[in-house]
């Protein structure tokens, strides 16, 4: 049965056991609604008697998602609760274990859930990309959820799940392999897929409201306490180059703002070294065409920021995009894939590589992998995540998931290997 009394206080520890152990918030948006059909057909969700429900602030619209979810999320609660409801959010959070929301923008729509979890002592994971928001829920309540056993887990879809699980197996390995410290990883993506319009709605609200400019922090997500001062080898690429290493020609990754935030976090709450480096690349190829490319993309990103600092752009580009609740089509998203090669290096000179990759679009299918089986992974495995069932915190998904989540991954058909 799913794990369920994991809070540190003996208050919490006596709690009767809640009426759900999963509720999906947000369920009836586009990467909601897979969210039910992946926890409908999963295995262990059938096999173990998951408690969960749907949740979102439209009635009507979750019980056609239970619906569509086919016979087996017919079982599924139904639960309303608008993102600026606090009380409705309270009663979501005291009846469930785990929250998973997939509900963007999170600046907009995540604050007071995220708050109703922490008072509960309810776990939490999302989707989320949104690092100053991120920073926020730190400041806010990391002190509280660390005291009382209560992990609040964002960015556990495609942002930033395999940057940070990729970047931690390395560390491991490094040491396990050569006894040392390792003191730099390096990632080279290349991914094909489609973009929804949730995604697109929370990168256009950070720049419409001024807190995109805090991703220019390259730690920005990292304990006061563990702050180095930033050198030019921690700020975000921009320009292209080639790389021996890799063997490619390669550019900066338009998610490397995110995800090198996310990992960096992991260095500092894991004790990486007082030294360790993490960047990210995208891969264009090895040739001299490919090199045109990479200096032709770095120039055009270049231009696209700038560009998207103007309002009539912004507001262009809105009008353009999908909106949120929609989305590539089944097949697109069946043909996308992602691919994540890393390279690692230690103190004295050790050098390991890894790969993280998958099939299906990288933003909707992995990511509602990941998220679903980081949510389970807090439902069924509490006893054997990092730090055991009393760890708390804003964690990232490397230190409050770990091993575990590579296990469930690894068992869900997703490529993480590290040590070669």
């Amino acid at each position: 049965m799913p794990f369920s009394d994991k809070r540190a206080s003996p208050a919490k520890a006596a709690a009767e056991r809640r009426r759900y152990d999963v509720v999906l918030y947000g369920a009836t948006g586009f990467v909601g609604r897979q969210t039910v059909a992946y926890l409908a057909g999963h295995p262990q969700v059938r096999s173990a008697g998951l408690r969960w429900a749907v949740a979102g602030r439209n009635r009507d619209k979750l019980e056609q998602v239970r619906r569509d979810g086919g016979d087996a999320a017919l079982d599924a609660g139904v639960l309303v609760a608008d993102a600026d409801d606090t009380r409705a959010l309270n009663a979501l959070a005291r009846q469930s274990s785990v929250v998973l929301s997939t509900a963007g923008p999170f600046d907009l729509y995540g604050s007071k859930l995220v708050a109703a979890c922490v008072r509960h002592g309810t776990h939490y994971v999302d989707i989320t990309g949104e690092t100053p928001w991120v920073h926020g829920l730190i400041a806010q309540h990391h002190a509280q959820a660390l005291r009382e056993g209560t992990r609040i887990i964002p960015c556990c879809g495609f942002d930033s799940v395999p940057s940070d699980l990729g970047a931690w197996m390395l560390v491991q390995a490094m040491r396990q392999a050569h006894g040392v410290a390792c003191a730099e990883v390096k990632v080279a993506f290349a991914l094909r897929g489609g973009v929804n319009g949730g995604t697109l709605a929370s990168a256009l609200h950070m720049l419409e409201s001024g807190k995109a400019a805090a991703l220019a922090d390259p730690f920005l997500l990292n304990p006061a306490d563990s702050r180095p001062v930033a050198r030019a080898r921690d700020r975000d690429p921009s320009w292209s180059h080639f790389d021996a290493d890799f063997k490619s020609w390669l550019g900066p990754f338009f998610m490397g703002p995110v995800n090198t935030r996310v990992v960096r976090r992991s260095a500092a709450l894991l004790d990486y070294g007082p030294n360790f480096r993490y960047q990210e690349y995208l891969r264009v190829g090895s040739g001299p065409i490919a090199g045109a490319a990479a200096v032709s993309m770095s120039a055009g990103m270049g231009v696209s920021r700038i560009a998207m600092g103007w309002a009539p752009v912004r507001a262009l580009a809105a009008r353009l995009a999908p909106k949120p609740g929609e989305g590539p089509s089944v097949e697109r998203m069946d043909r996308g894939a992602f691919r994540c090669d890393f390279v690692a290096r230690s103190v004295n000179g050790q050098q390991l590589t890894g790969r993280v990759a998958d099939q299906g679009d990288p933003g909707n299918r992995a990511t509602t992998k990941m998220v679903c089986e980081a949510a389970l992974a807090l439902a069924f495995d509490g006893p054997r995540l990092p730090g055991g069932p009393g760890q708390g915190g804003v964690l990232t998904p490397a230190s409050g998931l770990g091993d575990v989540l590579v296990e469930r991954l690894r068992r869900a058909g997703m490529v993480l290997q590290a040590g070669a």
